[in-house]
């Protein structure tokens, strides 16, 4: 059975036992979140498309570590303008585990 969740304005399709990158939730770790915005159950034959969720649906999760991303180096340049900027930027995440998809 496979889900298609949003959060963080973005959209994944898990399946129990999945492993995910999702941005920044306010939760500790080793704690239980539960994803509500559910677009789709995908279940073979008995397949639930929401409009836009589906109503009763949630994804359980439990937080495995929060963290920061690699580093990216951001580089802004103007020509003839003698303009530049050189920045860096560490993206926060949360990494969750997806236990049970309760439709």
């Amino acid at each position: 059975m496979k889900a298609v969740i949003v959060t963080g304005g973005k959209q994944y399709t898990v399946a129990e036992g999945d492993v995910l990158y999702i941005e920044k939730l306010g939760a500790e770790e080793a704690a239980t979140v539960k994803f509500e915005q559910v677009l789709a159950i995908l279940d073979g034959e008995n397949t639930k498309i929401g409009a836009p969720v589906v109503e009763g649906a949630a994804v359980e999760a439990k937080v495995v570590k929060n963290g920061k991303a690699k580093k990216i180096t951001v580089f802004k340049y103007k020509p003839k303008k003698n303009e530049k900027k050189k920045i860096g930027h560490r993206q926060f995440y949360t990494k969750v585990q997806i236990d049970k998809i309760n439709a």
